[in-house]
């Protein structure tokens, strides 16, 4: 597995061209992480290590954030960690706190990466992994992109964090092949005592169906991947946004404006104006004028059309929402849908962070901490 592992790692690193800079490698403690921090370490990259303690498990919690820093301390690794009151976060938010987790993990390790000059962020997913994230997709509904499964490399998924690298080496290993690895080299690690339980939908998936699966077929988890990288390839040959054979529905264009510029932007028409914020302003704006977070939708705004799969959580509304769903609640016709500008997030195309002319995502909303906003104007 090691020689395996040092070709991938080579291969992801290439493309970085901060020769040298070393990576930041996300570790809860577990066996997977754990594996991957001890690769990248045998493997000679320099690296530091990034962990959230969530404070979901008591005393656990903070035993595995004492696990994790004694061990980099012991190995001379930089260590960067912080305690989030994540009940709290999804509560204010709506949402699972499985997906309140992955947006303040994420953000967190962008903002360490960029404070401490990271080149990119590694994390400890798997075959298996991946396979989970497949089949929760497809229950909850998705688009083509959807059933294309994680990649090896590609970008934090998070609103402000798009310039950053996030690689994936263990992707192409199997949960067993991890876990022989660990044993094997003796690597030490914490077990999660809440895997065992079915709270959280991957834990259901991954103790009471998956098993059924592997009596059907004992290595659905490779068939899986090897799906998704079929599926992968297919939708790279689909007709890209925008192209003469392309739909209408789907097409976009990509504008940047420096900051106190304005810009006419398309599909339909709207206007973006990028503004200083000092928290003065008044944030409720006439209809037709939306206020965005910049720093939350990336330096390159990107509009577009409707595309099946699409969703938005709606500011000040709980949980996500298909679009589909939402235009049909506020009575939008099928030809109207196709035509109002939808601004998508560069981390998550499915991800929609403003319906111009109605209303923004709540992860774009303006707050004590923006500095600069996007005045978001239907023509």
């Amino acid at each position: 597995m090691q020689a395996q592992f040092e070709k991938v790692l080579s291969e992801l690193l290439k493309p970085l061209q901060a020769e040298g800079a070393p990576i930041l490698i996300g570790v809860s403690g577990g066996a997977d992480s754990m594996c991957l921090v001890s690769l990248v370490l045998r493997a000679g990259v320099p690296l530091g290590i990034a962990h959230c303690n969530f404070q979901l498990r008591s005393t656990d919690s903070d035993a595995d954030e004492d696990f994790v820093r004694n061990w980099a301390s012991q190995n001379h690794i930089p260590f960067h960690s912080k305690r989030f009151p994540t009940e709290g976060y999804a509560r204010e938010r709506g949402i699972s706190i499985e997906m309140a987790a992955r947006e303040i993990r994420y953000r967190f390790f962008g903002e360490t990466a960029r404070e401490h000059g990271y080149a990119a962020v590694a994390v400890a997913h798997h075959a298996q992994d991946n396979a989970e994230t497949l089949i929760l997709n497809l229950l909850r509904g998705t688009g083509p992109k959807g059933i294309c499964g994680m990649k090896t490399s590609g970008v934090l998924p998070v609103p402000g964090y798009a310039d950053i690298p996030l690689l994936r080496p263990l992707l192409g290993f199997t949960r067993e092949e991890v876990r022989d690895y660990v044993h094997a080299e003796g690597i030490p690690f914490r077990e999660d005592g809440t895997n065992a339980g079915n709270e959280y939908k991957r834990n259901k998936l991954r103790n009471l169906v998956f098993p059924v699966f592997r009596d059907i077929n004992p290595s659905f988890v490779q068939t899986l991947n090897r799906d998704m990288e079929r599926f992968a390839e297919a939708y790279r040959e689909m007709p890209s946004e925008g192209s003469p054979t392309g739909a209408t529905e789907g097409s976009h264009s990509v504008m940047s404006t420096e900051t106190g510029g304005r810009a006419e932007q398309s599909p339909g028409t709207c206007t973006l104006t990028e503004e200083p914020w000092d928290g003065t302003q008044p944030v409720k704006q006439p209809v037709g004028i939306l206020i965005a977070d910049a720093d939350r939708t990336g330096p390159s705004p990107t509009f577009r059309t409707w595309q099946a799969g699409d969703w938005i959580r709606p500011l000040g509304a709980p949980g996500r929402k298909k679009l589909q769903d939402w235009f049909t609640d506020h009575h939008i016709d099928p030809a109207e849908k196709r035509t109002i500008p939808l601004l998508q997030d560069p981390a998550d195309p499915s991800h929609i962070l403003a319906i111009v002319g109605h209303c923004i995502d709540e992860s774009v909303k303006v707050t004590p901490r923006t500095r600069r906003i996007w005045r978001i104007e239907l023509k």
